[in-house]
């Protein structure tokens, strides 16, 4: 068997920079235990497989499948490799569709081209307020002393978050450290699947917020930028700026802008631009 694989680089306009995905395309479903196997083969913080439906190709068809898969495990819901794939239908493929809908087990997805960018129309998932004293150990692992203005988490992505005190700034963001097995050990629930640390932008910046994402429990020990996060961070950062429209820095070590505007339906516009860097066939 022979499948088409691309990475991508998404929510960057320069290469090597933003969140890396693998994207395969594929004719027919695949087993689990073959979509895990290739994922952690590719050893990136998603791989997404995308199938066709309604026997139509991948340059014509308007509807698809679209599985996403951690070294560790699949994933509800993924920002940038849904991003990375339009990328390679709408760049590549030359979709001729104005609207691509993807069917996830997070519902469908569309995602549309807007200039230069594209933008994926996301569920938005508000994170409700959660009790510090129940997960001290976690915190003190995550930030360390640095002090904390509020903890929320969304039951529906498994997102703990995170906001650091105002009086902090993004180089003491930039400066966590925090071990993945120092993360694992203080959360063995399974309630909790990321941890999004975040802080309010400065005025002069033109960032809303900055935000991290760790997620040891999926095989991620950190996601460089993440649209799934986003969806949770959107929800809180727009009732607490009064602000429908946002832009936001993930402070990772490649860094990545993320774009944000909460629609009138109550769902969530992710804006970004995506890089194919890699084309090629996996061999199976």
């Amino acid at each position: 068997m022979e499948i088409p694989i691309f990475t991508v680089d998404a929510f960057t306009n320069v290469p090597f920079k933003g969140n890396p995905a693998a994207i395969c395309l594929i004719e027919n479903d695949l087993r689990d235990d073959l979509y895990q196997s290739i994922a952690a083969e590719m050893n990136i913080s998603e791989t997404a497989f995308i199938t066709k439906r309604d026997s139509m190709d991948f340059s014509s068809g308007a509807r698809f499948g679209l599985r996403w898969f951690s070294p560790k495990s699949e994933v509800p819901l993924c920002g940038h490799a849904t991003l990375a794939s339009a990328a390679v239908l709408f760049y590549l493929k030359k979709n001729v569709n104005p609207v691509l809908v993807f069917e996830t087990l997070s519902g469908e997805l569309y995602v549309r081209q807007h200039e230069e960018y594209l933008i994926m129309d996301f569920p938005l998932n508000k994170p409700n307020p959660q009790d510090q004293h129940e997960i001290k150990d976690l915190l003190k692992a995550a930030v360390g002393d640095l002090p904390i203005h509020e903890v929320c988490y969304s039951p529906t992505t498994k997102k703990l978050m995170v906001r650091l005190a105002d009086t902090c700034d993004r180089s003491e963001l930039m400066s966590l450290r925090p071990e993945a097995e120092t993360l694992l050990r203080n959360e063995t629930t399974g309630k909790i699947k990321s941890l999004i640390i975040t802080l309010k932008g400065a005025e002069r910046s033109g960032y809303d917020f900055y935000s991290r994402v760790f997620a040891p429990w999926v095989g991620i020990p950190e996601d460089p930028v993440t649209g799934s996060a986003h969806t949770v961070l959107a929800g809180y950062w727009s009732e607490k700026l009064q602000k429908k429209k946002m832009l936001a820095y993930q402070c990772s070590r490649r860094g990545g802008e993320v774009k944000m505007e909460i629609r009138n339906d109550g769902r969530l516009d992710i804006i970004g631009q995506a890089q194919i860097i890699l084309q090629g066939t996996l061999k199976i």
